[in-house]
């Protein structure tokens, strides 16, 4: 498909979709699903409109950026250094390494308790909470992105009488910069889904828990404002990784770039 038609189909697709949501709650459809108790998107652009007028909606909006940003950047830096350590370092995988694999199954919002325990404050469990979250992706991405670069590049490198240092930055570094934001990209979603449970079950501001009190009191149209604010910043804090992977990685051949 042409890189000029890409975008268009996809508006397209979105406003097929909201077209569909329309028709079915305007003829209040009951098969599998209720679509009559289900507020349209008529609905839902009123309550939008409201909200963004009021300073409380983009004070959420800061506080859940803030949260997942500070953790996202904490799992970034810290989970490319672990991923590099166990690929490369025999002493640091045996160490480390069946303890990253013994956390790494427990679900991140499982965390919650243990954050309540740990941190004084609300705010820092939940930036925990979201580093868990996303650190582990990095990790394995960079482990295995590590573990597959070609011997034979370090090797020239060392016979040309590059040092340890030099390996790590001039090919290391690089070669696994693809495989580091695949962990990156899957990490952001997977930190978005567990900041906004935080906010939920322990938060005192931020959109997730917006969202759900508007569901404690049966505001429908809020709770569906709510989501589409998460689909969204979601959508460009992921955009934004993805964005500069490609940038960061223009050296690939065409072929291999994601589109």
């Amino acid at each position: 498909m042409s890189r000029h038609l890409r975008w268009p189909v996809r508006i397209a697709s979105l406003l097929a979709a909201v077209a569909v949501w329309q028709l079915l709650t305007a003829a209040n459809v009951r098969l599998w699903v209720r679509f009559d108790r289900f507020p349209g998107p008529v609905d839902v652009l009123h309550e939008f409109g409201r909200q963004v007028e009021h300073a409380q909606y983009w004070q959420d909006v800061a506080q859940s950026l803030v949260r997942i940003l500070t953790g996202f950047a904490l799992a970034a830096v810290l989970g490319v250094a672990a991923g590099i350590a166990t690929a490369r370092s025999r002493w640091a995988g045996d160490v480390l390494q069946p303890l990253f694999e013994v956390a790494r199954p427990i679900p991140a919002i499982a965390l919650v308790p243990v954050a309540i325990l740990l941190f004084p404050a609300n705010e820092q469990g939940i930036v925990f909470i979201t580093f868990a979250a996303a650190f582990f992706p990095v990790l394995v991405g960079t482990r295995h992105a590590v573990k597959a670069l070609p011997v034979v590049w370090e090797d020239a490198v060392r016979t040309l009488g590059g040092s340890r240092t030099r390996v790590l930055l001039g090919v290391v570094l690089p070669g696994i910069l693809p495989g580091v934001f695949g962990g990156l990209s899957i990490g952001m979603g997977v930190a978005w889904i567990c900041v906004i449970s935080a906010e939920m079950i322990s938060g005192d501001f931020g959109v997730g828990y917006r969202t759900w009190q508007a569901y404690t009191i049966v505001d429908y149209p809020g709770v569906l404002v709510g989501m589409a604010t998460i689909g969204l910043l979601g959508y460009l804090t992921s955009a934004a990784v993805e964005l500069t992977g490609r940038r960061l990685t223009r050296w690939l051949p065409r072929e291999e770039r994601s589109s």
